[in-house]
Order: structure tokens, then sequence, then C-alpha cells
């Protein structure tokens, strides 16, 4: 049974491809089930699949039981459509109907093996649906298609959770869904139960937003479904492990998380490829850091002193009572 002081951890796992020939010497293809029993080794307890990529050398069944076997279970999963060239021009926006089609289609079979897989969480990063001219996409009917595409997978299995995941932009010089207020926009019109946001901490602070605030945002007009703690210098998807830059905005943020209630997994969205990190030596740094941020922050959130200081706008006290706590 999860301990409810203690979430779940999961990551990115094509991060665990780094080393491979090392790893696994003398294997020719490195499977989904192989990066899960690799991942295990980090101490990680849940795990997201990526659909249609994790499931091109291991089946639903085959997944299941390699996160049994590896003591994990399955957060959810996220689509990617990025990974398709057919794609290039958009997924829900893409001009030609057939392609939109071909996108809500797969995005509906994915929803199927979510559910077989006994899942609950499907997330939904759109960084295809946008555009890198002025004039090349029509707004209002892009913006039209991507409501009708997100509704009707929503409608798809009412006992699935939808979450966005927005994100400035990369791949497109501009993404449709590019900030914490135009993505609840959307899910204002999509107007469906089991639709939310997944916040990712890089993404946030790309769109120059406070981590926090976009927080209480989401939890106050939707909900928050999920949540991928990494670091970055704001300017563009660093992937940087937890705490690495900012590690007060990642407290506060923590705190707010435990005031809206939030108890689903902790996904460590990091790219420990891009400085070539043993991913496994960086999973588990990610993980002690959460734990200590989590335990600081709980004792934040609690804090009458501390409230105080924030009802008055006391930024030095707060500054003082927030630091006297990470620096014990």
């Amino acid at each position: 049974m999860k301990d409810p002081n203690t979430p779940l951890f999961a990551a990115r796992l094509n991060a665990f491809k780094i080393g491979a020939d090392a790893y696994w010497p003398g294997k020719n293809t490195v499977t989904t089930a192989d990066l899960l029993g690799r991942a295990a080794t980090a101490g990680l307890t849940a795990a997201d699949l990526n659909y249609p990529d994790h499931f091109v050398s291991d089946t639903p069944a085959q997944l299941t039981e390699a996160l049994q076997g590896n003591g994990m279970v399955l957060n959810g999963m996220a689509m990617r459509y990025y990974t398709d060239p057919g794609y290039k021009l958009g997924a829900f926006t893409h001009p030609d109907a057939s392609v939109r089609r071909a996108a809500i289609d797969e995005t509906k079979r994915g929803l199927d093996v979510l559910a077989q897989m006994g899942g609950r969480l499907m997330t939904l990063w759109m960084g295809q649906d946008g555009f890198d001219y002025s004039f090349q996409m029509d707004y209002t009917r892009a913006w039209d298609h991507t409501i009708t595409a997100i509704t009707e997978v929503a409608d798809h299995n009412p006992t699935l959770d939808i979450a966005l995941e927005y994100k400035p932009n990369e791949p497109r010089a501009f993404a449709l869904m590019p900030d914490a207020a135009t993505t609840l926009l959307a899910l204002r019109e999509v107007d469906r139960p089991n639709t939310g946001v997944t916040l990712d901490f890089a993404h946030v602070l790309y769109a120059d937003e406070m981590p926090a605030f976009a927080a209480a945002l989401v939890a106050r007009h939707s909900r928050i479904l999920g949540v991928h703690l990494n670091d970055g210098y704001g300017k563009w998807d660093n992937g940087l492990m937890v705490g690495a830059v900012h590690p007060v905005q990642t407290i506060e943020l923590l705190v707010e998380l435990t005031r809206a209630g939030y108890d689903g997994a902790i996904y460590f969205d990091t790219f420990p490829d891009h400085s070539g990190l043993d991913p496994v030596a960086e999973a588990r740094t990610n993980i002690d850091v959460v734990n200590r941020l989590r335990a600081i922050a709980q004792g934040l959130a609690g804090d009458a002193d501390l409230q105080a200081a924030i009802a008055r706008q006391d930024a030095p006290l707060s500054m003082r009572l927030v630091q006297a706590a990470m620096l014990k």
C-alpha cells in the first residue's frame, strides 16, 4: 500500500538509455521493459509510458508484468505525436482533416491501452500544435479544432483523466497552449470533469510564470493532475535536477501543492542526457532532494508566522523564515 507521506516517484524513462552499451553489453535492442528494470534500481516507484513509442517492442501485458516485477505502478501515459513526421504541421491543429482524425483516433487507442493496464491519467503535450510564422495559421480554426479534439478525447472514456501539459514553444516557435491562463481558458471551453493540467516546473519558468502562482490558478479553476519537477534557467527547457537553480521557488510550489491537496506522483522530467550523467545517480539525487524539500514545505505550509508575514506582504520576514527552515 502506498505510504501517504511518501509520493510515488517516476522519471523520464528514455533517460535510462544512457550508457546502454555498457549496461546491457551485447544487447541489440533495449526494450521498454529493460528501461523499467534499470529505472527501478534508482528507487523509482512509478512510471509514465509514452504512447505509442514505448509499445513498439513490448505489449501492454509485458509492460504490466515488468512494472509489477520491479515493484512499480503505472502512473499514467503520455501521447507522443511529435515522433511521427506526419504531425509536423500539427496533430489536433493540422490543416488536413484526415491527419487530425488520425491524431484523435491514435489518442483513443492510447486511452484504451491505458485502461487495459489499469492506469488513469493521460497527459497531452501538444508541442507540434502551433505555428512558426505570421499568416501561417488560422488561429480561430486551430483553436476550434483543438477544443473539439480534446472534448472528443475526454468523452472517449470519462473514467480516465486527461491532463494538458503546456509549454511556450518547441518544436514550434509558438505553441497554441503556451501558459497556464491559455490552458485554463481551453479547459473552460472543453468543460469536462475528467480534464485538468500537468504542471512542468521548467515549462512554467519558461513561460515567465511563478510556479506556485500557476498551481494556485490551476487548483482554483481546474485540477492539478500531474506534476513534473525539474529546473532550468527560464530560457528554454533545460531539464536540470530538482532544486539546482530555484530551490526557494520549488519549496513554494510544494507548499502550494500541499494546500491544494495534491497527492499524485512526482515525475522527474529531467535530461541527464545533455551532460551524459549517470541516469540512476541523477534520479536518486532528485528523490533525495525532493524528500528534503517536501519536509521543509510541509513544515512551512502550517507556519502561522509565515502566513502572517505573507498576509502583510512582508518579504524580508518571509525570506528569513523560509531560509531558516532551509538552512537548518
